[in-house]
């Protein structure tokens, strides 16, 4: 990466880059075509500059990238643009290469939040969490004219810290955690995506109804399950999975964690990873901040 390079070519090159891998992933794409008047790269480059510019709306940021950039584009092309299926199939392929590039890029600098947890190395660990948008400008109006707040679900990759829109990205070849909080428990949802190597972690409802089948032994003496009284399986409607009795040691709050992991997992782990998936509402409230112009 060349250090020396001003901003608005970093994001240039960055994109390039991510277009020529998109382009290579598919055989025949059917989101690739030649558009003279907005070109995909500089649709994306566009929306990218958008997200790191102080600007009221859209017509005051393309006034002001005519401005800094001397780019003039008509406002119907630009705004009718945003409304392209197209260019959304684009947008899905693109943004997976541009993720990728940006974890091949962390973790060539040595950037691995969770280097220091081994057991976890074959796991692909994401805190997610849902949001709402304000300032709903570009979602569709319901059947009585009204437009609601566009509401989503973003996922941190706790090992890389990068945020981006959910989605289920996984073959079976890969073994991949979701840590979310108490809505996403469905025992018998999570217990068929053991078999596709999907688990989860979650706080226990306290009106989940299960039942005690054993203990599982664990190194108490081990720094990482400091806290941790109890590592047990449970049962709910013949469904069968592992919950953490962990008491915070600053504030003598005890927490119940779930989980789908294999026994093998510290139980202190298991909390560790919990409490980082709070990190996810301080990382959304900064993009959040950055969108609100939207």
């Amino acid at each position: 990466m060349l250090k020396d390079l001003p901003l608005s070519e970093h994001i240039h090159q960055h994109c390039n880059e991510s277009m020529e891998r998109a382009l290579l992933a598919e055989r025949h794409p059917l989101w690739a075509r030649s558009c003279p008047e907005l070109k995909d790269i500089d649709f994306i480059r566009l929306g990218l500059l958008r997200c790191i510019s102080v600007v009221d709306s859209g017509r005051h940021f393309l006034q002001t990238n005519e401005q800094i950039y001397g780019q003039l584009l008509p406002h119907s092309t630009y705004f009718e643009s945003l409304k392209s299926h197209r260019r959304t199939s684009m947008l899905e392929a693109f943004e997976q290469q541009s993720y990728h590039l940006h974890a091949e890029t962390l973790l060539s600098q040595g950037i691995d939040y969770l280097k220091a947890f081994p057991e976890l190395d074959e796991y692909t660990i994401e805190a997610a969490d849902g949001h709402f948008i304000d300032h709903a400008c570009r979602t569709e109006k319901n059947s009585k004219g009204k437009v609601y707040a566009a509401g989503e679900i973003y996922a941190l990759n706790l090992r890389s810290g990068l945020l981006r829109f959910f989605c289920l990205v996984t073959n079976g070849t890969q073994r991949h955690l979701y840590v979310y909080d108490k809505a996403v428990t469905d025992f018998i949802w999570w217990d068929r995506q053991k078999r596709h190597a999907n688990y989860m972690i979650s706080m226990l409802k306290e009106n989940s109804i299960a039942t005690l089948v054993e203990s599982i032994p664990f190194d108490s003496q081990h720094e990482i399950n400091t806290g941790v009284e109890a590592y047990s399986v449970y049962e709910n409607k013949g469904i069968k999975f592992n919950v953490v009795d962990y008491r915070d040691p600053e504030t003598g709050k005890l927490h119940r964690f779930v989980t789908t992991l294999p026994m093998t997992i510290n139980p202190g782990t298991i909390a560790m990873l919990y409490f980082k998936r709070w990190t996810i509402e301080k990382t959304f409230n900064n993009t959040k901040t950055r969108c609100s112009s939207f």
